[in-house]
């Protein structure tokens, strides 16, 4: 009797080989990173024993360009080797297994060492790896300054917000401002329905929960909660299992109003009263607007608030420029915030 393995028992050797084969692709991987790193260090290392003038250093490219392609083939042109050189003026430490992720590929490598600031280096290359980036969404994040949108919803500084990375526990240090979501297809000026823009985000699920970040697994759309008396219906929902916590979205086209904020805390207190089971943190309530009114958000349960949140988003992908100018303005906002309230606790 000719004897067959179970689909199971075939399936777990299956994943056996699929992992030892991913691990090998890792490690390779990792190897030539390294390889790369070593390259430019000799390269820096060769330009500062020779001669000072910068076209010492293109010569050195050039005919290293020449002769490596010629003994190993593709992948050592000119741009490559300054791009090894870079590689290495970027993190120039000898422990760079500290530092760099084996998870990430060269190509990672190559679009975060164009990124200015040290912190966002680190958070690109972190977040990367946990959260398993593909070059084309690590190249997104970068260019629509990711890292620093969620900076802009909390008044912490760079250094502490990096340095509590790792034991994040604020919705702040999660939400962003504002949100690219350009994915939709939408036009703006806004010629839809909210509920085409519902529609919109659930056809495009996947790439909304990469724009929302990491922890966010979707519950539902038009949520409803009753009271004795009425029913009412929450546009999307979300948990976020690091926040351990419900996350209700309410989308707005136009300004915000005093109405959504209020009607976004009922949303907050309906839910928490009977939706939140045991060990829940409390729920988070976000609005997205194309407008926020800061005098609205100022003089109303926004500001006091530690669980409801309003952001602005983009319809269109917008430039570095404009995403860095939006940014200082709503820095200058939060700066100018906490001096009006120290100013009033000054005068008490």
């Amino acid at each position: 009797m000719t004897m067959h393995p179970s689909k199971p028992f075939f399936n777990d050797i299956r994943a056996i080989l699929q992992q030892a084969r991913q691990k090998a692709y890792t490690a390779v991987n990792f190897v030539m990173v390294e390889a790369y790193w070593q390259i430019g260090k000799r390269i820096v290392q060769e330009e500062q024993h020779g001669d000072a003038r910068a076209e010492y250093g293109k010569q050195i490219i050039k005919e290293l360009s020449i002769q490596l392609t010629s003994e190993f083939g593709k992948g050592f042109s000119e741009a490559n080797i300054k791009n090894f050189r870079q590689f290495y003026l970027t993190f120039p430490i000898d422990e760079i297994r500290y530092t760099l992720r084996s998870e990430l590929t060269w190509s990672h490598y190559r679009l975060i060492m164009r990124v200015e600031k040290p912190n966002a280096r680190e958070y690109y290359i972190n977040e990367a790896a946990e959260q398993n980036w593909s070059t084309r969404q690590l190249e997104r994040n970068i260019n629509t300054l990711y890292y620093e949108r969620i900076l802009s919803t909390t008044n912490k500084g760079l250094a502490l917000a990096q340095q509590e990375r790792m034991q994040k526990t604020s919705p702040s240090d999660f939400l962003k401002d504002p949100y690219v979501l350009e994915f939709l297809g939408l036009e703006t000026p806004p010629g839809f329905s909210e509920r085409e823009f519902e529609t919109a985000i659930i056809s495009n699920l996947q790439q909304f929960l990469m724009e929302m970040g990491k922890g966010f697994s979707f519950v539902g759309r038009q949520y409803r909660i009753s009271t004795e008396t009425k029913h009412f219906f929450i546009d999307l929902v979300f948990y976020n299992f690091l926040l351990k916590c419900f996350v209700l979205i309410d989308l707005k086209i136009g300004e915000l109003t005093h109405q959504d904020i209020g009607q976004m805390d009922m949303y907050v207190r309906l839910f928490e009263d009977r939706m939140k089971t045991e060990g829940d943190n409390p729920t988070i309530g976000l609005i997205l607007c194309t407008e926020k009114d800061e005098t609205i958000a100022r003089y109303s349960v926004l500001e006091e608030s530690r669980q409801l949140f309003a952001s602005k988003y983009r319809l269109i992908l917008p430039t570095e420029e404009e995403l860095k100018a939006e940014l200082e303005r709503e820095k200058r906002l939060i700066l100018e915030q906490k001096r009006l309230g120290e100013n009033k606790d000054g005068g008490r």
